[in-house]
């Protein structure tokens, strides 16, 4: 990977995990993601407000290809690329496919959901009528943390 595709992609990595943090605040799993157009122009900023709307498909990437469909006034993300701080689960990797979207970035795995590779791996499923590129690290253990400290405190929350 050459050095600007890297000073891009922790750009971009960065503003997702900012909507994480503000996930977190807002006490939703904190999941950022960051759409970006074919020119590199930022479609959209979301992150996970399940809790918000009231909504089990609210995930911080449903939201994101909600906010870009309708910006680029189509369903099909063509030359898109997607930035986000946990892989997806299997409702946002097939949503991701559908959507047409040309490339995955996300920090960490989800050992337990992860869609994208770690339990399956839908948007490189070659049966699909769709695949995308994946590629995975870029701030990984800022988004690892976020999640951990989530977690810690949800859990002494309940104690």
């Amino acid at each position: 990977m050459d050095e600007i595709q890297e000073d891009q992609d922790l750009f971009f990595m960065e503003l997702a995990l900012r909507q994480a943090e503000l996930a977190f605040r807002e006490d939703e799993v904190p999941v950022g993601a960051v759409l970006v157009g074919p020119d590199g122009e930022i479609l959209a900023e979301t992150r996970n407000q399940m809790i918000a709307l009231k909504d089990p498909t609210a995930h911080a990437e449903i939201l994101a290809i909600r906010e870009g469909a309708k910006k680029l006034g189509n369903y099909r993300l063509l030359g898109c690329k997607l930035y986000v701080t946990l892989e997806p689960c299997p409702m946002c990797a097939y949503a991701i496919v559908l959507a047409r979207i040309e490339e995955l970035i996300y920090a960490t795995p989800d050992p337990k959901t992860g869609a994208c590779g770690s339990i399956y791996n839908i948007p490189a499923d070659p049966r699909l009528n769709h695949q995308v590129r994946i590629r995975t690290g870029p701030l990984r253990e800022k988004a690892e943390k976020i999640l951990k400290d989530f977690f810690i405190q949800k859990r002494q929350k309940s104690i």
